[in-house]
């Protein structure tokens, strides 16, 4: 079922960030893309339903198991690679398995065991990819998730989110890129957040 946002307006104090946005986000990939500060984030984090519309409303969004990944990577610094991914797990025995292979696939086999805290900020980005692969949800918010990777290893995370979504037929994934080939390589509807 698609996700319908009607009229969305926010302000915070005298700044209007949102005026009256209207998108449909159906199953698959959509990419929102705008200038920086024109509200994406902001937009987001209202259909995750954590910031209220001051007017406007969504459609569809009930009853969706949420996962996200924000800007900032929001890791148990204490806790391992493995452990960070299994936090979200309902059954972290079941799992376990599932979490090695997404860690191994985003490159970080050596580091399974290795805490959060010293791993490098491209590492960190990668465990909290995989711990939203993981997440038992049909809605996928990503905010800027490929941002900070190397390279080298940006096509291999980029196919795991692709992937992820080819195989659950009924998720919403909905990312937020400043890079129009990444919408390309995802094969993305693209959205345009302007004023």
């Amino acid at each position: 079922m698609a996700i319908e946002i009607k009229n969305i307006c926010k302000s915070f104090g005298s700044k209007q960030v949102l005026d009256n946005v209207s998108m449909t986000f159906h199953e698959g990939i959509t990419c929102i893309m705008g200038p920086s500060g024109i509200g994406k984030t902001t937009l987001i984090n209202i259909i995750a339903g954590l910031l209220a519309p001051d007017s406007g409303c969504i459609i569809g969004r009930e009853g969706k198991k949420l996962s996200f990944v924000f800007q900032e990577d929001r890791l148990l610094e204490w806790e391992s690679a493995l452990g960070n991914v299994l936090f979200v797990s309902k059954s972290a025995r079941k799992d376990q398995e599932n979490a090695r292979m997404l860690l191994t696939q985003a490159g970080l086999g050596d580091s399974i065991q290795k805490k959060a805290a010293l791993l490098s900020g491209g590492m960190k980005r990668r465990v909290c990819l995989c711990r939203a692969l993981i997440a038992d949800a049909n809605l996928l918010i990503l905010d800027e998730p490929f941002k900070g990777l190397d390279g080298g290893m940006k096509p291999d995370i980029m196919a795991m989110v692709k992937d992820h979504s080819s195989k659950n037929k009924n998720i919403t994934v909905i990312c937020i890129t400043h890079d129009p080939a990444e919408a390309e390589y995802l094969g993305a509807t693209t959205l345009t957040l302007d004023i």
